[in-house]
């Protein structure tokens, strides 16, 4: 049988939307108030799964171990409530420096890795995003996606429609 996930947007999801690139540890602040939402996804058998854009990175305004350690910091903070992410996507691309990529959003790169990674049916799946470029990304993945406004509340009971449909 395949695996279910819920794919997650990072800024503006998980953490607080600065409306910039988040370069430093003490600027990344959990939403925590996600904990309960996600935990109940997660005690029903869905993989949390992270996909973000990081093109910071690659602007040099932040470097690959950084991003570690604030996914690190959200790791255990979920972990403290019984919640394990299974993998966090990153695309450390932009396309001012980088170019054209496959994994940055919209595009569906990282979900379809990790769709094949993690042997996921995308029908039983759902991305939440904060941007448009989230919901485009998962389509594209045919996967199905959920906008909400930066650092809104995940609603349980609209993800549970939206999977239901």
């Amino acid at each position: 049988m395949k695996n279910k996930a819920i794919f997650l947007d990072r800024d503006g999801v998980l953490n607080h939307e600065i409306y910039d690139y988040i370069c430093r540890p003490e600027d990344f602040e959990v939403l925590t108030y996600q904990i309960p939402p996600l935990k109940k996804l997660y005690d029903e058998g869905y993989m949390l799964i992270v996909i973000t854009n990081q093109g910071g990175i690659a602007l040099n305004r932040y470097t690959e171990e950084t991003l570690a350690g604030m996914h690190q910091t959200m790791y255990d903070i979920y972990a403290e409530q019984g919640v394990k992410f299974t993998h966090a996507y990153y695309c450390k691309h932009h396309p001012t420096v980088s170019g054209d990529c496959d994994c940055r959003k919209p595009k569906s790169g990282m979900l379809l890795e990790a769709i094949a990674t993690y042997d996921i049916d995308p029908a039983l799946s759902v991305m939440i995003g904060d941007k448009p470029r989230d919901v485009e990304a998962a389509a594209g993945a045919g996967v199905k996606g959920i906008l909400i406004a930066p650092d809104e509340q995940i609603n349980y009971e609209e993800v549970k429609r939206v999977l239901a449909l």
